[in-house]
């Protein structure tokens, strides 16, 4: 497993200030505290399948160039939605970076395959008691 801070090195990041939609009343109108972090990639050494794992996590935060899109907006200064997104794009890096275990095929015990059995023919006697008995005309 790659550690992301060695990775966050590697990365092209790139970082754009604009007006966010956040809190800080007449703040929002003047300053450009909203953070988009972009991050390329097609342009990042990282393994093919860390890549694939992270393109489907990223979802819609992906471009179809091969380009993260992070904004983060919901703090008053820079500096904070400059941390959260960095934040994110570190969560993101790290939850992609953990490889999901192979699953190993196991049989069902005898026991388990007997009781599935019994449990079967227990509800197929319960549903033939339910049918309608045909009228005797004696």
């Amino acid at each position: 497993m790659i550690s992301p801070p060695s990775l966050l090195d590697r990365l092209v990041i790139d970082e754009r200030f604009v007006r966010g939609s956040g809190p800080g009343g007449q703040n929002v109108n003047k300053v450009a505290t909203a953070v988009e972090l972009r991050c390329d990639l097609t342009r990042a050494d990282l393994p093919l399948d860390m890549m694939q794992r992270l393109q489907v996590l990223a979802g819609r935060q992906l471009t179809l160039d091969n380009v993260l899109v992070i904004t983060a907006d919901t703090h008053r200064s820079q500096e904070r939605n400059r941390a959260e997104a960095l934040g994110r794009l570190v969560g993101l890096l790290k939850r992609a970076a953990i490889r999901p275990k192979k699953r190993i095929a196991t049989k069902p015990t005898k026991a388990s395959r007997e009781r599935r059995l019994e449990a079967k023919s227990r509800k197929s006697k319960i549903k033939s008691l339910r049918r309608a008995r045909p009228a005797f005309d004696g």
